[in-house]
C-alpha cells in the first residue's frame, strides 16, 4: 500500500507485501519453529494456542493500514530532506509521509520541512497526552536549525561529545499513560511504541501473574516502571516490589513514576550485577523485560533460584525467548501459558508474554 516500500525502497516496513492476518499467521510460523529448535517446545507444551493476536484498535476495514507508530527516527539527506532509511542501507528513501506514522506524528509536519545541519530527527507523539517532543540529531559540527511545527513541540538535542540527550526548548519529558497511571518519559526514554502496547501487556502479565496481597515480586529491565507500577497496585500496602534498571535516567523517572507508592524500590544498574547485591534469596513473582538479546543463563538460573510462584518474560525477539525457556526449564521452570502479540503490524517484529511456574514433582 505504501509507495515508499519495496524491494530497494524503505526498510522500515519489510513485511508490508503480506495482508495483516497473513502476516500474524507468518510470525506464528516464526515463534513455533523457535519453541521447537531452541528450546525443544511443541506449541502445546509451551501453553500457546499458535495465534497472534492483534493490538487493541488495530482491527481495520480490509486494505487499510493501522497507523501505530507513536514514536518515528527520521533520516536527513545531504540536501536536508526527511526520509527514512532504505531497506538494509544507509541510503534515505525521501518521503512525505509515513503511513504506519500515528497521527500525532504525521500531524508535526517533519517531512514538509527542509532540516539543514541535521543526520536525523527523532519525533514522538505521546498517546497517554498531547506532549509531542522531537530528538535532533546535528551533523559533526552542525547548527541546530530553528524548529517550527505544525504543532507545539519540546525539542532535544543530542550531544556531539558524548551522545547525551539535552533539553533545548519545553519539557525534558512526554507524559504517557497505563493501567490507569500516568508515566513520565524523560529524554526520549524507552516507551512501547505501539500506543496500546503498555495497557495489552500490562494486562497479560497480570492475568499470568495474578498477584495477591502481602507478595514480594521483583521487576527487572523495568524501565520507567510501567510493570512494577501495575504489581505494587495489586500487592498492597503490604507487598514490597523491587525495580532495576540500567539506565539512569529511567531510573530518575521510575522513582518520580512511583513516588506515591512505598512499597516499591527502583535500583539503578544491570541486573546481573545489581541482583545478586541485594542478597535477595525469595520472591513471590518475577517480571522480566530484558532487551533483544534476552536474559541469559546465568541469570535465568539465579531467578530460578528465588522460588518465585510465578515468573512473567515479555520478550520482543521469539528466538531469545525459546533460548532462555530452555535455560529456565533446566533451572526447574516450564511455560504455563504464552501469548503473542501483533505490536509491531507491517514488520517482522512480534512481541511474546510468556507465564512459567515451577515443574511440580509427581508422586
Amino acid at each position: 500500500p505504501c509507495p515508499f516500500a519495496g524491494p530497494g525502497k524503505c526498510g522500515g516496513c519489510d513485511w508490508q507485501h503480506a495482508k495483516p492476518g497473513a502476516q500474524r499467521r507468518l510470525k506464528g510460523e516464526v515463534i513455533a519453529e523457535q519453541l521447537q529448535r531452541l528450546a525443544g517446545l511443541t506449541p502445546e507444551e509451551a501453553g500457546w494456542d499458535g495465534t497472534v493476536m492483534p493490538a487493541e484498535g488495530d482491527k481495520l476495514p480490509a486494505g487499510q493500514v493501522p497507523a501505530w507508530r507513536s514514536r518515528v527516527q527520521y533520516a536527513i539527506d545531504d540536501e536536508g530532506r526527511a526520509g527514512l532509511r532504505k531497506h538494509r542501507s544507509h541510503e534515505v528513501e525521501v518521503i512525505d509521509h509515513c503511513m504506519i506514522a500515528s497521527e500525532g506524528i504525521s500531524e508535526l509536519g517533519v517531512e514538509k520541512r527542509e532540516w539543514p545541519s541535521l543526520a536525523s530527527v527523532e519525533a514522538i507523539a505521546a498517546s497517554g497526552s498531547h506532549d509531542r517532543q522531537v530528538v535532533l540529531t546535528p551533523k559533526p559540527g552542525g547548527r541546530l536549525p530553528l524548529v517550527e511545527l505544525d504543532k507545539p513541540v519540546s525539542v532535544l538535542r543530542v550531544e556531539e561529545k558524548d551522545g547525551g540527550v539535552h533539553r533545548v526548548h519545553g519539557r525534558a519529558f512526554v507524559r504517557e499513560r497505563a493501567d490507569g497511571r500516568t508515566y513520565r518519559v524523560g529524554m526520549g526514554g524507552f516507551w512501547q511504541v505501539h500506543p496500546q502496547a503498555p495497557d495489552t501487556l500490562v494486562k497479560a502479565v497480570m492475568q499470568g501473574l495474578m498477584p495477591r496481597k502481602g507478595e514480594m515480586a521483583l521487576d527487572l529491565y523495568c524501565g520507567v516502571g510501567l510493570f512494577a507500577g501495575a504489581i505494587a497496585e495489586r500487592v498492597g500496602e503490604t507487598g514490597a516490589v523491587l525495580g532495576i534498571e540500567s539506565s539512569k535516567r529511567a531510573v530518575e523517572d521510575a522513582r518520580h513514576n512511583l513516588a506515591d507508592l512505598p512499597r516499591v524500590r527502583v535500583e539503578q544498574g544491570k541486573v546481573e550485577q545489581v541482583l545478586p547485591r541485594t542478597k535477595i534469596t525469595e520472591a513471590d513473582l518475577i517480571v522480566l523485560d530484558p532487551p533483544r538479546a534476552g536474559a541469559g543463563k546465568q541469570t535465568v538460573k539465579h531467578l530460578a533460584a528465588l522460588g518465585a510462584r510465578r515468573i512473567a518474560y515479555v520478550a520482543c525477539d521469539p528466538a531469545a525467548l525459546a533460548r532462555d525457556l530452555a535455560y529456565f526449564a533446566t533451572a526447574g521452570y516450564k511455560p504455563r501459558t504464552l501469548r503473542a502479540f501483533d505490536l509491531f503490524p507491517m514488520t517482522h517484529h512480534v512481541e511474546c508474554v510468556a507465564i512459567l511456574e515451577p515443574v511440580r514433582e509427581e508422586g
